[in-house]
């Protein structure tokens, strides 16, 4: 592929090093001879646009954040520059800049919520058709689109999707209006880099939506949650508005759902999912 891009030839390449965290696609680091290394991603069952898509959150970001370069992009692949991956442990400094960062992305501000184009997370589509209300959009495009997804909808089940409806008709109620920012859409650990020991942003799944969201992943992913610092310094340039820690996991859901949805039902997943819409149960 680096050859029918035109970036190397294959006797440029000195070693090819499979590399971590790619649930979706295969990734490598590519190093070439006398040259800087590159990433490579690849995916022969790609959707149609899915690498597009993703070159273009690239540079729709990289106004406002550090993300790495776009050197090509194909319909089953992607090159991008090599940045290195993110700190261990607390890193406080780190996660700190991190932090600043993504409050000056979502200083970032739209019209309406959604994106000129439809998008993905992971191999579903994304959809962004735009609205104006953040609350429909959240629950029309974020939440119950999965429903029509077949582990999803064979996990819940009819008691757990009408659970989901009441939690969507609610959420004007648990969630206050916010403007439609521009967000990452993917932001969670894995997909923190480092370029200069700065923090940067790759695997993007943009659009103009509620900050919280982007929070939500950097809070709810697990074992991979950030550390405290990277909430600290975000509200010390973006306050936060207050109960913000407990619409986090209400706002994860758009996650939670996405895995369910590509992987099925995992002990880990369904059990936040549960948490979070058994009081919207029928009693």
């Amino acid at each position: 592929m680096l050859g029918e891009a035109g970036i190397a030839d294959p006797g440029d390449v000195a070693e090819v090093t499979p590399l971590s965290g790619g649930a979706i696609s295969s990734v490598w680091m590519v190093r070439l001879a006398g040259r800087a290394p590159l990433v490579v991603k690849a995916d022969d069952a790609a959707p149609t646009g899915m690498f597009a898509a993703e070159a273009d959150g690239l540079a729709a970001l990289s106004g406002v954040l550090r993300t790495p370069a776009v050197i090509a992009a194909a319909p089953r692949w992607l090159v991008l520059e090599a940045l290195g991956p993110c700190p261990t442990g607390e890193a406080a400094d780190f996660w700190a800049a991190a932090g600043r960062a993504i409050a000056v992305l979502h200083g970032v501000g739209g019209q309406r919520f959604g994106w000129p184009s439809d998008g993905w997370l992971g191999r579903l589509p994304q959809r962004n058709a735009w609205c104006d209300d953040g609350h429909e959009f959240f629950a029309t495009e974020r939440v119950l689109r999965y429903l029509d997804e077949p582990m999803v909808a064979a996990a819940l089940g009819p008691g757990g999707t009408r659970a989901l409806e009441r939690l969507c008709d609610r959420l004007p109620e648990l969630v206050p209006v916010a403007p439609p920012v521009l967000t990452h859409g993917d932001l969670w650990r894995g997909n923190t880099l480092a370029a200069d020991n700065a923090p940067a942003f790759a695997d993007p799944a943009v659009c103009w939506m509620w900050a919280e969201t982007d929070i939500s992943m950097m809070y709810c992913t697990a074992q991979y949650a950030a550390p405290e610092a990277f909430f600290a310094a975000y509200n010390g340039v973006r306050p936060l508005e207050a109960g913000w820690r407990d619409r986090m996991p209400i706002l994860h859901l758009r996650e939670q759902l996405s895995l369910l949805a590509h992987f099925g039902p995992q002990p880990g997943t369904m059990a936040a999912i549960e948490r979070t819409i058994n009081p919207f149960r029928a009693r």
